[in-house]
């Protein structure tokens, strides 16, 4: 494994099409998987206002998630995954829910109307490459 930079790692963000997004819920950790798309530096997903992950950010200022998204090729044994830690605010403002609502269709059949941007403030990456030789034996430092 190896470390990768901050913006390289967000530039691998970008390119997924889904996540999982982590938040509190009973003060219990909570996992939704999710479609987002990176916007000026912000993580954007679209949601449920009813949903309970909406309503945890709806209903403080400032709610610290997580965020993954990861691309894995078992077969290769490469892949990278991120994470990012940061606040998570509803936008409000309405030419960019109606901005978001064009750039980032749902994947699933019920209606999205929140929009929620997460603001990175520690991102956690690594890129997995393969340390074994053809014939499956480790090579130094595996």
């Amino acid at each position: 494994m190896v470390e990768l930079a901050r913006e390289q790692a967000l530039a691998l963000l970008a390119q997924a099409p889904f996540g999982r997004v982590v938040y509190t819920r009973d003060a219990l950790p909570a996992i939704r998987p999710v479609n987002h798309l990176l916007d000026d530096g912000l993580i954007i997903v679209r949601t449920r206002l009813a949903s309970q992950f909406s309503a945890a950010v709806q209903s403080r200022s400032g709610v610290v998630v997580a965020y993954e998204a990861d691309d894995i090729d078992i077969d290769r044994r490469t892949g990278w995954s991120v994470v990012v830690t940061g606040i998570a605010r509803p936008v409000t403002d309405l030419a960019r829910i109606a901005r978001y609502e064009q750039l980032l269709r749902p994947w699933i059949g019920s209606p999205m109307d929140g929009v929620i941007e997460i603001e990175p403030t520690i991102v956690s990456d690594i890129g997995i490459i393969d340390n074994h030789t053809a014939d499956g034996a480790g090579t130094a430092g595996s």
